[in-house]
This record gives structure tokens, C-alpha cells and sequence, in this order.
């Protein structure tokens, strides 16, 4: 590979790193730029997958440090979330991605609209909606639907995750991002062993943007603690309108 694509695609690895962070979305940079070089699909899938494991178990820690995680939901979610990505990335070569674009691009729409429309929502806690059969809902969410779909197409997973916790646990943006982490490190790793045992990782190449990554992505995460949920909550918005017009071009251009 050229000098010249390793040096944009370790750029594009830091950028997704900082955004992975702060909002999740970070595969909208790192994963186009990987297959821009002509690397087939799946092997840009599992690539993105390896650099991405990196970046988001640094970021997890820099939220540990300073913000305490929702593990009622995090820890059992992120062990479900291991076997569903796991089962996303083996039909990930059978499933057209074509299928998947159009269910996404409304799940955006109507995350965008529910952001905007409920400006308090994840600006503050709200422990009235902690109850038991939301924390189960928000397993069941996070761990088997949107690791699924990490594991078979995958942008946007971070992003899905922190609306789930924020709409249905009441979660803070900042908290939310936290619990995100964790469960984002096991849709990851569950793709990247199935990803792995098929030969379709370029691990070289992943190695080097994972250290691109993770620069990425502690700045991220230290920029989304000190500035709070009104940063993160303008993030989200931006990489939800990135995301629906990507989706958009990639369907009807």
C-alpha cells in the first residue's frame, strides 16, 4: 500500500478515534477511508474492527477515571453483545447491505427528531426510569439488537447506543457515553474473533491505526468530560445528520 493512503488512513483512524468517544459514529470516517483504497468490503469491515477495539477499551478507561458507568447494564450487555456481533459478522458476507440502509436511515430520522424535539433529554439524569424492566429492556437493546448490527454492517453502533441508554434508562449524555464503552468493547471483540478466524483482518495495517486510534480517542473522551452533556448532545446531532446523508448518497446516488 502507498505511503500516501497509510498516512490518510492513520489520519482518518485519529478523527474516528475523538468522534468514537465523544458520540460513538467513528466508523463513518475510519471505515470508508479503509475500503477507499480498494480493500474488499469484508476485509475492510474486520480492519476497521481491530483498530476500533483499541480506541474504544482506551476511552472506556478514560470515562472510568472520571464517570461512573451504568454495569447493571453495561457488563451483561457487553458479554450478549460478544456472541451478537459474533453472529452479525458471520452474516455479515451473506446479508446485502442494501437491505440494511433504508431501516437505518428512519431509525436515524427518528432519533434526530427525538433529540431535537426534547432538549432536556440526556442533559440531566432522570432515576425515575432506572427501573428493573427498563434495565432489561436496555440489555436486550444494547446487547443483542445493536451488536447485531455492529457486527454485520456496523457504523453508528456508539452513537444507537447512547440514545438507547439516554431514552430508556434516563441516563445523562456523558453517562450514557461511558456505558456505551463497555458494550462497545464487546461487539468489537465478538466481530473481530469471527473477522479474525476467517483470515479477513489486515493486522499490520490495523495495529498502526489502532495507536492512531487511541490517541483519538483519549482526547475524545477527556473533551467530552470537561465540557459536559450540552457538548455531546450538539456531537450527537452532527454525526446523526453525517450519518443519514452518507446513508442516503450510498442508497439513491
Amino acid at each position: 500500500m502507498p505511503l500516501e493512503q497509510v498516512l490518510v488512513l492513520l489520519c482518518a483512524a485519529a478523527g474516528a478515534g475523538w468522534v468514537d468517544a465523544v458520540v460513538g459514529g467513528g466508523g463513518l470516517l475510519q471505515l470508508p477511508a479503509i475500503m477507499m483504497t480498494g480493500m474488499p468490503t469484508i476485509e475492510a469491515m474486520a480492519t476497521n474492527k481491530f483498530s476500533s477495539v483499541f480506541g474504544t477499551a482506551s476511552a472506556a478507561v478514560a470515562y472510568a477515571r472520571s464517570t461512573k458507568a451504568d454495569r447493571q447494564v453495561a457488563l451483561p450487555g457487553a458479554a450478549l453483545a460478544v456472541l451478537s456481533a459474533g453472529l452479525g459478522a458471520w452474516a455479515a458476507a451473506s446479508i446485502s447491505a442494501e437491505v440494511l440502509r433504508p431501516a437505518v436511515m428512519v431509525v436515524l430520522l427518528a432519533v434526530a427528531a427525538f433529540v431535537t424535539l426534547r432538549p432536556a433529554m440526556g442533559a440531566v439524569p432522570e432515576p425515575h426510569l432506572h427501573t428493573r424492566g427498563r434495565v432489561a429492556a436496555a440489555v436486550a437493546t444494547a446487547g443483542v439488537g445493536i451488536a447485531f448490527y455492529d457486527g454485520i454492517l456496523g457504523p453508528g453502533t456508539g452513537t444507537f447506543l447512547i440514545i438507547a441508554f439516554t431514552a430508556i434508562l434516563g441516563l445523562d449524555f456523558v453517562s450514557a457515553s461511558a456505558s456505551a464503552k463497555i458494550i462497545n468493547i464487546g461487539t468489537n471483540v465478538g466481530a473481530l474473533l469471527v473477522f479474525g478466524a476467517q483470515g479477513h483482518v489486515q493486522w499490520a495495517l490495523g495495529l498502526g491505526m489502532a495507536v492512531c486510534n487511541v490517541a483519538g480517542a483519549q482526547l475524545g473522551a477527556r473533551m467530552a468530560l470537561r465540557r459536559g452533556a450540552g457538548f455531546v448532545r450538539v456531537i450527537l446531532l452532527c454525526v446523526v445528520a453525517v450519518m443519514v446523508v452518507r446513508l442516503g448518497w450510498q442508497q439513491f446516488g
